[in-house]
């Protein structure tokens, strides 16, 4: 350790040149990162309804539709704006009820059952198909040029709007997010740190260390928008306190090596990294737990996070300690008296009230944990998207016009016969909710000749290898009512053919629903088996790692199950995460106070005399951790319109003042009431006796 020490104290300099030669590729692999913003392409690839995804986009060259609603516009004019529509790239089939009639024949002799469907009063539906996936880019780059194409008069909808609104907001906020995070971390390392400069020094090398994980995410291809938005904020705040210990360890070695400050930051470094490698750890294996995942956004956050809190290690033992070094007159200029308290008053209750908050936390444990349990979580994805937005707008005037909340689409063998295709049909028709159900050989039903269907308008819904049925629905997606619908539909469509694939958004969000039910338990028990296994080695015991993780999955159980009592409903994304975010990130809290309360124990101290100690030395550290996890992410909490990324940056920022009580006025209780326990199931006590204890 002292080897690395005396590397980075030598060639200071050098590193800081390096450091900021490495910013140019940083940046250029940041910039050329693409952004993810539709978060169904991160299903399990097995899944029938992403098979049935891939078969409209290869075979019907339908990855993405749009439904758009026309008003006040004539016939003729509506039929020359589909054939500009058509033009731009990346744009398949447009198809509205004149691609039947034409100029010629009036849509009021079409028969009353269809045009209903399609026609309502002076607005007109017309669906635009797209060749690529929803979030492709050439997609969502269609979508922009169709929206430049038309004017107030069409309302264009669909999951591609959906996403390419999602993009321009996320890209609207995201540079605010940065600033709110670095302005709150940055007052409260001002009121923390003994110094003005230091602050900046430290917001600095953070700031170097998440430029560099950012752009390290080239090599993965793309990364969703959340984890964009999160992944910085959540560096910051976890990274933090690692520089805050080696500064304080710096100063420290600068009183006992007054005479040479390479010396002091040498031995800084080195006691640093032997302290924090252990935290770190938790923290990486935390986040690395999202990669078990079945919804493979767990390991897009995962990675990004785990490797952040790797380069915020390195960029502490080695950036950090150059700029200190270099610009510690300037630091020594701008010294200021310390605005923390010293916690005193707070080290007297939590040892005289012991065991009353041992009584508290027991009684808290099982009533937080059945209000996280009865927590509420929305899985629509359009619910952050304000009202004056395209997608919205188009949305709800198809829900308030037409009636239709979602679509669905059904693949069937196209040696299906039409017979069947039709008793099909009529039994999906009588289900509950079902809005309309349209094939080619339905329109014969409204009175249509075959005659005059338009051959892309047949193309449209049969293949060479396949025939579609399209389903629309009165139910919204993500509800309990359509995915118990799309369920009945599923054993309908199997009775006519076994290899039929129901598609859609319905069916993609009712997948998505199953999916995160199973990575909840998952996800939650892997990173607690993981981290305790970590502990284990770190704390060299049984009993503490049980102890510690038990008192910080209340504090996780107290957190989620406060949008419970406040009858507020959380995306599901944030159900899922939270629970190994907040593990990982404030164990270490609770690792820190621990390891100096052994220290204590082992020096022959008696327990009472050792947890005042470990308090006393451990308080101020725990606060102001806390206080920047907490900056970090409530600033983003507060001033995201985002609700899938202001929802769960508040959830965490509560989180880590959640987990800072718990560890303050809770953990001393335990290592008290449990010392016994400890001292026979922890590495260097023997025989439930302190070795070297002192004698009265």
């Amino acid at each position: 350790m002292k080897k690395i020490g005396n590397f980075v104290c030598k060639n200071k300099w050098i590193i800081l040149i390096i450091s900021l030669i490495l910013v140019i590729p940083a940046i250029i692999g940041y910039n050329k990162t693409r952004v993810n913003y539709d978060i169904l392409v991160y299903l399990p690839r097995d899944i029938e309804t992403l098979k049935g995804e891939k078969i409209l986009t290869d075979d019907f060259h339908m990855g993405s539709f749009s439904i758009m609603i026309v008003e006040n516009m004539a016939d003729d004019d509506l039929l020359k704006l589909e054939d500009k529509i058509r033009d731009i790239d990346g744009v398949g089939n447009v198809i509205s009820i004149n691609d039947i009639t034409g100029t010629t024949i009036p849509i009021e002799m079409l028969p009353n059952n269809l045009r209903d469907k399609v026609v309502k009063g002076n607005s007109k539906l017309v669906l635009t198909t797209f060749e690529d996936s929803t979030s492709a880019d050439r997609t969502l780059d269609a979508v922009q040029k169709i929206r430049d194409t038309v004017d107030e008069r069409v309302k264009v909808g669909g999951m591609s709007a959906m996403v390419l609104d999602t993009k321009e907001l996320f890209n609207s906020q995201m540079l605010l997010y940065v600033i709110v995070a670095v302005i709150c971390c940055i007052i409260v390392l001002m009121i923390s740190l003994d110094s003005y400069t230091v602050p900046f020094l430290l917001i600095s090398n953070i700031g170097l260390a998440i430029l560099y994980n950012m752009g390290t995410n080239i090599f993965f291809g793309d990364i969703c928008y959340i984890t964009k938005a999160i992944a910085a904020v959540l560096q910051l705040g976890v990274t933090t306190d690692f520089s805050i210990f080696l500064y304080h360890k710096y100063e420290a070695a600068k009183k006992k090596y007054k005479n040479d400050k390479n010396k002091a930051m040498s031995e800084a470094i080195s006691e640093t990294l032997t302290s924090v490698l252990g935290s770190s750890l938790t923290t990486i294996a935390g986040f690395l737990a999202l990669c078990t995942m079945k919804l493979t956004l767990g390991v897009d956050i995962g990675l990004v996070m785990a490797k952040g809190v790797l380069f915020g290690l390195i960029c502490v033992i080695t950036i950090f300690p150059s700029l200190l070094l270099v610009f510690d007159n300037l630091i020594e200029k701008t010294k200021h008296k310390e605005f923390i308290p010293k916690f005193k008053h707070v080290t007297d209750f939590v040892i005289k009230y012991n065991k009353v908050l041992f009584v508290v936390f027991l009684l808290l444990l099982f009533p937080a944990y059945i209000a996280q349990s009865k927590t509420k979580v929305y899985y629509k994805l359009d619910t952050s998207i304000p009202d004056n937005y395209g997608y919205t707008i188009a949305t709800k005037t198809l829900q308030e016009k037409y009636d239709m909340m979602s679509q669905s689409m059904i693949l069937l063998d196209k040696d299906v016969e039409d017979y069947k295709i039709s008793e099909m049909v009529d039994e999906i028709k009588e289900l509950e909710g079902i809005d309309t159900v349209i094939n080619p050989n339905a329109l014969s039903g409204f009175g249509i000749s075959d005659m005059i269907i338009p051959s892309k308008l047949k193309n449209a819904y049969q293949t060479d290898k396949y025939k579609m049925v399209i389903v629309t629905s009165k139910y919204d997606v993500a509800t309990d009512e359509l995915n118990d619908q799309v369920e009945k539909m599923n054993k309908i469509v199997d009775k006519y053919d076994k290899s039929a694939i129901v598609a859609g958004e319905g069916p993609l969000m009712k997948d998505l629903v199953n999916t995160t039910a199973i990575d909840l338990r998952n996800v939650n028990f892997t990173s607690i088996l993981v981290i305790f296994i970590i502990m284990v080695f770190v704390l060299k015991s049984i009993t503490l790692p049980i102890l510690l993780v038990t008192a910080i999955e209340c504090a996780i159980f107290i957190n989620m199950g406060v949008p419970f009592v406040m009858g507020t409903t959380i995306p599901f994304i944030a159900s899922i995460v939270i629970g190994t975010i907040q593990l990982g990130a404030t164990i270490d809290y609770a690792i820190l106070l621990t390891t100096r309360y052994l220290e204590e124990r082992k020096k022959g101290n008696d327990k009472n005399v050792a947890i005042k100690t470990a308090l006393e030395s451990s308080v101020s550290s725990i606060f102001v951790s806390g206080m920047c996890f907490f900056g970090a992410t409530f600033g983003v909490g507060v001033v995201s319109t985002i609700d899938m990324i202001g929802a769960l940056c508040r959830l965490i920022a509560r989180g880590a003042i959640i987990s800072m009580l718990i560890v303050i006025l809770t953990v001393p209780s335990l290592l008290l009431m449990f010392d016994g326990v400890i001292t026979k199931t922890t590495s260097g006590f023997k025989k439930g006796k302190i070795l070297n204890e002192k004698t009265n």
